[in-house]
């Protein structure tokens, strides 16, 4: 169905009456700001074609008044509402908090037998966590020393997707606000249905920066009813090379000895939650596995109509008209003087 967004605008259709009866009309100017050799020529031409300028008086008038009828309804932001679509009355809402420090850079996990840094590795096994949460609100917190929200709750799936796909290390700072993090999510998923608020925290360290402790926030998260799972990522050993990359003098060393595995335990205890150690990708979409088993829980239903802008197409139409109606008037001068050359 067509539906006008702002069909008020319409009031003005009697405007250029108005301006014709309340304006006076401007007082010609009768200096003379050009000689033009053949302007009786160009006179008699507009006086002999009187009789055509009355004929067509009326259809310039209609063609006036059709321009600004278009325009108007081009300025009432005319749509086209497709069929009711009913979107899922059952999921979650869902709040993703990304760990972006400095440590996520540490190469320990393996994609295909090739060694890929940490964040690399959560964005490869979240691509299809993403993908199977259709029905759930998706939210995207990505927090470094600072805590930002990227992506607020929502059914765009694709979006939250894409912009983790564009994060980078670093880009909120090589610290690690754990706190700060959990409050943001507090924040955003406090007014959404009690039972369905959840947070998957994904972090490889302890918590070094921010106004606010991890457990603090964690018992903010419990007085709201947001179930909170926390994952640990980062290997148990690393292999690291000897001098100049050989491995003469290659020692095994603990790349996750800076994992605070105390503190999330205890987050995820508070609030209902689990603590999972993802030490390869492997174990990380086990972890995601069993993170689908989630009850969903019924919500309200709400349905979404589709709609497409129309205004472009009365506006180009009224353009059109214009372009025409100009050219009517200047075409027979032209011929005249064409003529007279």
């Amino acid at each position: 169905m067509l539906e006008l967004e702002w069909p008020w605008i319409f009031l003005a259709l009697p405007a250029p009456l108005l301006i014709y009866w309340l304006v006076p009309p401007a007082t010609p100017i009768n200096e003379q700001a050009l000689r033009v050799p053949f302007y009786r020529d160009v006179i008699g031409t507009t006086t002999a074609g009187t009789v055509d300028v009355d004929k067509n008086s009326r259809f310039h008038l209609f063609a006036l008044w059709l321009v600004w009828l278009l325009l108007l309804l081009a300025g009432s932001q005319p749509k086209w509402l497709g069929d009711p679509v009913q979107l899922k009355d059952s999921g979650r809402d869902l709040m993703l908090a990304v760990d972006l420090s400095g440590s996520m850079e540490i190469p320990d996990m393996k994609i295909e037998n090739k060694e890929v840094n940490r964040l690399t590795a959560i964005k490869y096994v979240l691509s299809d966590f993403i993908k199977r949460r259709r029905g759930d609100r998706l939210g995207l917190i990505l927090f470094g020393t600072q805590a930002y929200l990227q992506t607020p709750l929502t059914f765009d799936l694709k979006t939250v997707k894409t912009l983790l796909d564009e994060s980078s290390i670093g880009m909120a700072g090589g610290k690690t606000a754990i706190g700060d993090a959990i409050g943001l999510a507090v924040k955003h998923l406090r007014n959404r249905p009690e039972h369905s608020r959840v947070l998957i925290l994904l972090t490889d360290g302890a918590n070094t920066a921010g106004q606010v402790t991890p457990i603090q926030a964690a018992k903010l998260a419990q007085e709201e009813h947001i179930k909170i799972y926390t994952i640990g990522i980062g290997a148990d050993e690393m292999i690291q090379p000897g001098l100049f990359g050989s491995s003469f003098g290659a020692r095994k060393v603990n790349p996750s000895a800076d994992l605070d595995e105390k503190t999330l335990t205890e987050i995820a205890q508070l609030t209902g939650g689990r603590y999972f150690r993802a030490r390869n990708t492997n174990e990380l979409n086990q972890i995601y596995a069993l993170l689908d088993q989630l009850e969903p829980i019924d919500q309200a239903e709400e349905t979404f109509r589709p709609s497409k802008s129309l205004y472009p197409w009365p506006l180009s139409l009224a353009f059109i008209i214009t372009i025409l109606m100009a050219c009517s008037r200047l075409i027979p001068i032209s011929t005249h003087i064409g003529r007279r050359f």
